[in-house]
Order: C-alpha cells, then structure tokens, then sequence
C-alpha cells in the first residue's frame, strides 16, 4: 500500500476507527498525491514563469481559448476554461457548507467541507468507491432509482437489499427495523427522499422513527454507513412532512453512525446539464482531522476517475447562488411544480380512475406513481400511451412513474385521461 494512504489509514484509526472501519478496500488504499503534478502545480501557482500544469496560456497570461466559444459566455475565461481544484472551487464549497446549514436549522454539530463531484451519480459512485466491497449489502426502499443497480451491485459489487416501502399508505418503519436488523456487522444504508420514483418523503413522526431505528441498530454495536441521496431536496408541497435532510438528524447522532449527504446543483438550482454536485460527511465526534483525510481520500478517488468537476459549471453555479434574484427565481419555479403537484391532487379525486390504478403515496419531488390493477400490464399501457395517445411515462413493474415536473398543468387531467384510456384497452397478463 502505497506510505500516503498508510498515513490517512493511520490518523483514522487514532482519530475516529469506526471511519476506518466503514472504509472498503478501495477505499483504505486511496489518497490524494501530495507529490504528484498536482500538488507541485499548486505550489507553482503565481509564480512568473510556471510551467508545470498541462494547460495553455495566452501571452498576457489568460487561458488558451477561442473565440468562438469565448464570445457566447460573459465571466471570466480564468472561471471558464482552467482547471478547477478536484475538490471543487473553494469558494462555492464553502458557500454551499453556509446553504446546507440555512437549509437545515437542526444541524448544528460541525459537519466536512463539501466536495464537488460531476453531480450526483458521481458522488453516489465515488461513496461506492471509498465504502462499498464485493458482497456488501446495501439497504434500500424496494421503489428505487434504477442507476443504483448500475452504480452499487455492476460497478462495485455490492448487493441491494430491499424491504417494502409502504405499508397502509405510510412509510413502511417495521419493514425498515426488520431489515436492518436482520445480520449484524457493517450496515450501508441509502436512503432517498424526496423518492425517486414515488415522490415521497416521510412525515416529521417518520423521520423521528427512521433515525431512532439506525440509532438502534448503532446501539447494539454495529457500525453504519447511511448514504443520504437528496438529489430532489427542498421540494416539499405538503404540511407536516420533514422538510430537512435526515442527515441533518443523522450526521451526530452516535459514534457508530457515519452520514454522508449526496446533494447538488441538479435539481434544486434546475441545472441538469452542468453537472456539479456535493458529498459532505457527518459523525458524531467528527475534527478537522478526520474532515481533512476524508476529504484527501475522496479528492483521490475523484482525481483518479474524472479529475475535476467542470470549472464552467461551478463558477456559473457560484455565480447564481450569490445573485440577488436567485431566491426570487427558485421560489418562483418551486410554486410552479408545487402547483401541478397540487394539479394532479385534484385530478386524482375522479373515482372514474380507481378501476384501473390507485395512486401511491406522494408529498414532494418530480414523481408520483400509480399501481396498475387487474393484472393490467405496465409496459403494455406505456406502448399503448407512446403509439396511440403521444404520451410517454416511464413503466416499472406494475407501476407507471409520471413526472409531473415536466408536464404543463393545462395538460394534466388529459395525462391521466390518456392513462386511463390506455389501460382499458391494453390486455392483461397471462
């Protein structure tokens, strides 16, 4: 093993072995060259003469760049076309820290400086990367985002291991407990609210449930991992759901319990295509040091497959988030989503839908769901929606995932009207 990964091994284990513990194989091997060409471009950085990055400078010491895509941007070419750290610009790190603290007032414990990764699916792999061994068990809602078989059990290895999301229309606790109760040992947890597909979050009550469940488990000496992907955080269109992160109950909870927050740019600042999201870590007794390794190792693991996150993106992210419109325009979109969420409340109360498929329980996000009956066929319905109806929906099972975020409100009562339509005239299953 290579002596600067033996050295952030060795300050885990003194300052926080239950990290060190969490960490898979990948993990305890990586680390972030302090010698490498990184680091000494770093230490060359502002020097008269630097010839150490692999980049390109025009004669007045700007970038390298043309013209023809200078022209169609207005920031600073520095912000543009360099390289941005591969922990991510320092400067929208820290204001992204501020955010996750004003987004979540019950944190107060000191969490890690988050780290940019190429959005979410990149943070999620990169925690893969750094905790996730062939054969390790991955405890997740059995309605879940279909990247993470990608991400965890192809790229990694791992297993995901599921339990019933919902029981009597609630969050399914004693499904959750049961779950992870069932070995003891190291526990990964990847919980995901608001949900992808269903477009749930749960109650304050449930959240309180949730957590004393993994405080359990904790309690009875097994160490855990809970991955918090927020990838739709802050799009909560109900009273009395928990409109914080669970890792803002999660990240001091106990000793045993290491929370890891997924979140980023994508959805909540409506910038799918620039790719800049966040990984921050939280446990209980957390210090700079361990903050410090963490962070080392990630940046390796990141260095080690795409580099950096685009310089682009994060300067234009940056750029918004300190503008003085941008609470004026986020709210101005959240009513609009909350609005046709609210649009499909309504539309659902029509009984004349209920033969055919029942909703499942929704309160936030992009999503809501509706479970077939009668044996209906949940692929046949969405051909019958693509070739006779010019709809499209996404099947999974026996359940049709909608997203109402990309739907006009004027268009949702024919959305369900096509549904409809297209399930009385699809076969059932055999």
């Amino acid at each position: 093993m290579n002596k600067q990964a033996e050295i952030l091994n060795e300050i885990l284990k003194k300052e926080n072995p239950v990290v060190f513990n969490l960490l898979s194989k990948r993990g305890r091997s990586i680390f972030f060259p302090k010698e490498g060409i990184v680091a000494q471009a770093a230490e060359a950085k502002g020097k008269k003469i630097n010839a150490t990055i692999g980049s390109a400078i025009e004669d007045d010491g700007s970038p390298m760049r043309f013209e023809s895509i200078a022209k169609n941007i207005s920031i600073d070419p520095k912000d543009i076309f360099s390289y941005a750290p591969t922990q991510g610009k320092p400067e929208l790190r820290r204001l992204w820290k501020e955010l996750i603290y004003k987004k979540n007032p019950s944190l107060t414990g000191d969490i890690s400086l988050p780290i940019v990764t190429v959005a979410l699916t990149h943070g999620l792999s990169m925690i893969g990367y750094l905790f996730v061994d062939e054969g390790d068990e991955i405890i997740v809602t059995d309605k879940f985002w279909g990247n993470y078989r990608l991400v965890y059990e192809n790229t990694y290895g791992g297993v995901l291991k599921t339990f019933t999301t919902f029981k009597d229309g609630d969050f399914n606790v004693e499904g959750f407990r049961e779950k992870l109760f069932e070995k003891k040992g190291k526990k990964i947890i990847l919980l995901n609210f608001p949900n992808n597909p269903t477009g749930y979050t749960p109650t304050r009550k449930e959240a309180a449930e949730i957590v004393q469940c993994i405080v359990d488990c904790a309690n009875f000496g097994n160490e855990i991992i809970v991955i918090c992907d927020d990838a739709y955080f802050g799009l909560i269109y109900d009273e009395g759901i928990y409109n914080e992160s669970l890792f803002s109950k999660l990240s001091h909870a106990h000793k045993n319990i290491l929370a890891i927050k997924i979140d980023g740019a994508t959805k909540e600042e409506y910038v799918w295509g620039l790719r800049v999201g966040f990984i921050t870590y939280g446990i209980h007794g957390i210090n700079s040091e361990v903050c410090d390794t963490l962070e080392s190792k990630t940046a390796g693991a990141i260095r080690g497959s795409v580099s950096n996150a685009p310089n682009i993106s994060q300067s234009l992210i940056y750029q918004s988030l300190v503008s003085k419109d941008h609470e004026r325009e986020k709210n101005e979109k959240y009513k609009i989503l909350r609005s046709r969420y609210a649009k499909v409340k309504e539309v659902l109360k029509s009984e004349k839908y209920g033969k055919f498929f029942s909703p499942l329980p929704y309160n936030s996000g992009y999503f809501m769901c509706v479970e077939l009956k009668n044996n209906i066929d949940a692929e046949v319905v969405r051909q019958e929606l693509l070739k006779n109806y010019d709809t499209g929906v996404i099947s999974m099972g026996n359940i049709l995932r909608i997203a109402f975020s990309g739907v006009r409100e004027a268009d949702i009562p024919l959305l369900f009207d096509n549904i409809l339509s297209a399930c009385e005239h699809s076969p059932k299953k055999i």
